[in-house]
């Protein structure tokens, strides 16, 4: 298993830097590998708020935990144009979910040689994903493709995960990701705010874990309550040691079967 994880959006260097190092010294005790994931710049918002710190600043400060840290990095685009700049820093570009069916965006992606994380949309069966697949290897045959489960829409303000998803992804040769803290949101729930509800992270984590899974995604931040986005479902920094000794556990016992 690997690990995504950071804050949500980079609001500052000095909290992007104290997550980073966390996660780092955590995933080192645990030999667990980590890419670091942060976004520059939050598009996809429900209203006109805080969007994030932006690209010049963000992919520099994206680039000095690479570089000081060792630490892979990956991070969202939006739009076909940042492709090429985010992977000069990325090594990892992440197609947002209400995104994955964007075909200039995933075709520029896969042009850049980077790997593409495509979070499937909460619109979307899981097999309509390889119509991502086949977008984004038209250009790059050889193109390493990851897959992130995220939850799907079910009614008004609710996401639901169904776990069979992970086993039908899986048929299409993808190493697969569960995003569990992103499965809790509630979209626009808290007066025009996602809220969420980050106490049922470690269940569906333990059960995407138990089907069987290549990837865990994970937003965490220092306070999280106080983040400018997904403030209720990102975990606490705090409690990151003891979910992932969790998450170890069961993707050892999950692959020994």
């Amino acid at each position: 298993m690997f690990l995504i994880a950071g804050p949500c959006a980079i609001e500052n260097r000095e909290m992007v830097f104290l997550t980073a190092r966390t996660l780092k010294e955590v995933c080192g005790e645990l030999g667990i590998q980590l890419i670091f994931k942060a976004s520059f710049d939050k598009a996809n918002r429900t209203s006109l708020s805080q969007r994030g710190i932006g690209m010049d600043e963000g992919l520099h400060i994206l680039s000095d935990i690479k570089t000081e840290l060792g630490l892979p990095i990956l991070t969202d685009v939006h739009e076909s144009w940042q492709c090429e700049r985010v992977a000069e820093v990325a090594d990892v570009l992440q197609i947002p979910a209400f995104l994955s069916r964007q075909t200039d965006l995933l075709l520029a992606a896969s042009r850049t040689g980077r790997t593409v994380n495509v979070k499937k949309g909460q619109f979307m069966a899981p097999w309509d994903m390889q119509g991502a697949v086949n977008k984004i290897r038209s250009v790059r045959p050889e193109a390493e493709v990851w897959l992130t489960e995220r939850g799907s829409s079910f009614g008004y303000g609710r996401l639901v995960v169904d776990m069979t998803s992970l086993v039908e992804m899986r048929k299409m040769g993808c190493p697969i990701v569960f995003d569990a803290t992103h499965s809790v949101q509630q979209p626009s729930s808290a007066q025009g705010v996602t809220g969420g509800n980050r106490e049922m992270v470690p269940y569906l984590m333990r059960a995407a874990l138990a089907v069987g899974i290549d990837g865990l995604f994970l937003e965490v931040h220092p306070d999280p309550d106080k983040a400018i986005s997904d403030a209720a479902n990102q975990l606490r920094l705090s409690d990151i040691r003891t979910i992932l000794r969790q998450a170890k556990a069961i993707d050892i016992l999950a692959h020994d079967l």
